[in-house]
């Protein structure tokens, strides 16, 4: 699980992150090679942060 920072939320994973290892660890699919990097995820999906594209993973994967 992620750390929280000193505000109380969760920190961002750092953009240098695989999709490979995210996808392992979230048990998600996002669609990508798994050696893209998270920054270039985000940028293909305006900037969307990591717990959105989690959730929607989830929502995709109760519908099937």
């Amino acid at each position: 699980m992620r750390s929280r920072n000193e505000n109380g939320r969760y920190r961002q994973k750092r953009g240098e992150a695989q999709a490979g290892n995210l996808e392992k660890k979230y048990g998600s699919d996002f669609g990508v090679r798994s050696d893209m990097k998270l920054e270039t995820l985000r940028r293909q999906t305006d900037g969307e942060s990591l717990t959105p594209m989690l959730k929607e993973q989830h929502v995709k994967n109760l519908k099937e």
